[in-house]
Formats: C-alpha cells, sequence, structure tokens
C-alpha cells in the first residue's frame, strides 16, 4: 500500500530567510529528486523550488516514516537541518495533501490569488520530475489531475481576469479608454520600479512605441533598454506629449511637473485625441484640475487602489468557487485512487481462480475420454462461467469497500480466503 504526502514551507509559513535555507537552485534539482526517491520508503518524488514555497511532493510505502527521510534528505542538501526549520513546515497526508496541491495548482496559495505563474512552475517540476524517472504512478495521477482543477478553476471562475497589482491596474483602465491598446504610444516620466511594470504590461498588451524621460539621464537610458525604448530629454519632454496616448508619471518631484495649462496645449496639437495619465507618484506629479479637460483621464495612486480593491473582492467570491470545484475534485481523485488500490486483489483473485481452474481441467482431461474441438470449448466456458460467479460476490465486496473508503481490510481478507499472493 502506499499513501501520498506533501511536505514544505511558503510565504504563508516561513519568512524569506527561513525559505532561503530551502531553496533549490534549478541546477541542482535533479540531483536532489535523485537522492530524494533514494530516502528509505520514499517511492515517488516531485520537488517544486519558487521564491515563494518549497514543498516535496511524495508517495511513500505505507510503513515508510516522513520525518525520518526528511531529516536526512534536508541535511544532505546543506545549508539547514530538519530541526532549524521543522516549526515552519507543513506535513500533509492524504486528503489534506490532495487538496493542497489542487490549491496550488489552481493558484488559491499563491501570494496573489490567480496569478497564472505557479501553474507553469508546477508543469516544469512534473516534466523534470518524469525525465528523471521519481514520477510514475500514484503521484504521476495526482499532478496530471492537479492540471485538469485549474483548467476547470481558470474556465469555470473569473479568478484570473482582473488586475489586483497597481501596475496592471493602469493597464486595465487603458483598455476601457481606448479599447485595443495596440499601436499606442506611452511615456514613462520618471523611472519608478512601479511605472516600469506599468509599461511592461502595456507592452506585452500591444503598446507601439515607449518614450522614457528622467531628470538623471542614466536611469533613463536603462529603462530605455528595457523597452527598445526612445530617451527623451527632461528639460523638454512637454514638446513630444501630443504624439503620446498613455502618460505614466512617478518622479519625486514635489510639485505638479504636468499643469491643467500643460495639458491644454498638448490637447490642442492633439486635436483633442484621448489621452490617458496614470499618476503613481506621491506627492502628485499631474495637478489634479488637468482631469476636467475634454478627452483627458487621469488617475492617481488612490484611484488605481481602488481598482485593485474592487478586483480582489471579485478574485476572493471567485476563490469561494473555485474551492468547491476542487472538493468535487478530490473526491473524483480519491474514488479512483481507492479502485487502484483494489485492482491488484482483483487482478491477483482472477488470476488465482483461472490456475486452479485451468489445472482442474487438465487433471481430469484423461477421465473425459476423447472430445472435440467445440466440446472443449464447451468445458472451458462452462468452467470460467463458474469461477467468474465465484469471484463476483469477492470483486463486487471489493469494489463496494473501495467506494465508500478504506478498502485495506476487505483486501486482506479476501487474500487470506483465497491464499493470494500479496503483490500490492
Amino acid at each position: 500500500m502506499s499513501r501520498i504526502a506533501i511536505c514544505g514551507l511558503s510565504h504563508r509559513t516561513a519568512p524569506v530567510e527561513v525559505r532561503e535555507r530551502l531553496a533549490l537552485p534549478a541546477p541542482t534539482i535533479p540531483a536532489a529528486l535523485t537522492e530524494l526517491n533514494h530516502q528509505h520508503g520514499v517511492k515517488e518524488s516531485l520537488i517544486l523550488s519558487t521564491c515563494n514555497r518549497v514543498e516535496l511532493a511524495l508517495t511513500l510505502e505505507d510503513s515508510a516514516n516522513l520525518n525520518e527521510a526528511l531529516a536526512e534528505f534536508i541535511q544532505k542538501q546543506g545549508g539547514t537541518t530538519l530541526a532549524a526549520v521543522d516549526p515552519y513546515l507543513y506535513k500533509l497526508e492524504g486528503r489534506d495533501a490532495v487538496r493542497h496541491l489542487f490549491r496550488v495548482a489552481s493558484s488559491l496559495d499563491s501570494m496573489v490569488v490567480g496569478e497564472p505563474q505557479i501553474l507553469g512552475q508546477l508543469k516544469d517540476a512534473y516534466s523534470l520530475a518524469k525525465e528523471m524517472g521519481t514520477v510514475s504512478s500514484h503521484l504521476e495521477q495526482l499532478v496530471t489531475r492537479a492540471f485538469h482543477v485549474a483548467k476547470r478553476v481558470r474556465s469555470e471562475t473569473e479568478i484570473g481576469e482582473s488586475a489586483v497589482s497597481v501596475s496592471y491596474a493602469a493597464v486595465e483602465l487603458a483598455r476601457d479608454i481606448f479599447g485595443n491598446l495596440a499601436g499606442s504610444k506611452v511615456m514613462l516620466i520618471g523611472a519608478g520600479k512601479m511605472s516600469e511594470l506599468a509599461a511592461r504590461h502595456l507592452r506585452n498588451t500591444g503598446a507601439k512605441q515607449i518614450y522614457v524621460t528622467n531628470r538623471t539621464y542614466d536611469r533613463a537610458v536603462e529603462l530605455a533598454k528595457l523597452f527598445d525604448g526612445w530617451i527623451v530629454d527632461f528639460a523638454s519632454f512637454r514638446q513630444t506629449l501630443p504624439s503620446v496616448d498613455i502618460i505614466i508619471t512617478s518622479t519625486g518631484a514635489r510639485e505638479p511637473i504636468l499643469t491643467r495649462e500643460d495639458m491644454r496645449v498638448v490637447m490642442k496639437a492633439r486635436r483633442n485625441k484621448p489621452v490617458f495619465i496614470v499618476d503613481i507618484a506621491v506627492p502628485r506629479n499631474v495637478e489634479p484640475a488637468v482631469n476636467e479637460i475634454d478627452n483627458v483621464f487621469l488617475y492617481d495612486i488612490d484611484d488605481l487602489q481602488k481598482v485593485v480593491e474592487r478586483n480582489l473582492k471579485g478574485r476572493a467570491e471567485a476563490a469561494e468557487h473555485a474551492a468547491r470545484i476542487i472538493e468535487e475534485e478530490i473526491q473524483w481523485i480519491e474514488s479512483r485512487m481507492r479502485e487502484r488500490e483494489v485492482s491488484p486483489a482483483i487482478v491477483s483473485l482472477h488470476g488465482r481462480l483461472e490456475e486452479i481452474r485451468a489445472t482442474e481441467f487438465e487433471r481430469h482431461r484423461g477421465k473425459l475420454g476423447t472430445i472435440n474441438g467445440a466440446q472443449e470449448e464447451a468445458i472451458e466456458a462452462l468452467t470460467r462461467g463458474i469461477i467468474n460467479k465465484i469471484a463476483h460476490g469477492a470483486i463486487a465486496e471489493l469494489r463496494r469497500q473501495g467506494a465508500q473508503g478504506d478498502p485495506s481490510l476487505a483486501i486482506e481478507t479476501i487474500r487470506r480466503i483465497f491464499r493470494l499472493e500479496n503483490n500490492s
């Protein structure tokens, strides 16, 4: 018999300095998988190591001691001991382990619920484990089902549909104004990290050209390289604004750098084509009165935060729906796993009864006299029908016990009654 276990730590249970002790750089994971699979009682293994979590997914022999396997593995990886990280670890088995894996794959356990990266990371971890031969049976069925669950959650809920970061909220608002962002031109005024992230999202959604201006020229050059952007001199950036559709400001200026009069001039040159301005700076870089100009859409950090809060509420509701999907899938996988538990006993029972039937037929063949082919086929069919009827009750009980819960007692009883070898 085997059991599923998951052991690890994440941003929910451990600070970064603890996660760093267990983190496994990508080049070391193949050797770590081999080492983990050689631990006593470990039959299958998968390692998921990201910036926010380090998890070991295992299939264990029924008699295996999880703590012993962990202690030896962690010590051999270097850097720490089981005792040092044990207060931060979660050790889950059975239904709890299945639920956790499904939640991770569906991004319900992520720092940002609904983010898609974790599913790709889990798929990479699975591919590597397959390549190394450490995943083959029970764990493979569980992980591939986790991919199915994640797909259901994505398609049946809106968990990943809305922006939950300030930088991406800016993109969502821009879409509301322009619809299709393909071909739009963007100017970054200031080189802050949040404006960089917003620009990255805009570029990924089709922005054609990104201009960068900053008081510190070297930083403007550095940021422009990230987007193949054009550098604009800070002293004269207003001259470029008429050709820009989206403006993102994040300078440290104490007074507004874009006034209502500045934007009146810009809009006249643009012939009133819409402009979207994201003012991420605190204090604000853009005079609030700019929003009074027709076709100028100005949003500050508080506006973006309101979008994020609204979307987070929506994701929380989607997460509740996703949790219900996961409970359905847990029941499905448990049913399949119980079927796999009884299958070896059913195969053994069929094999044992067929062996008895064939032996007895051969032992009595000489007493039957001369029989033709049709008669022999009839005898074969008769005797097989008898053993199938004998086996039917036992097999039905095995499947019933498997469907209802733990079938181990029924399996052991059948094995003793029919003198079956224990092959599971």
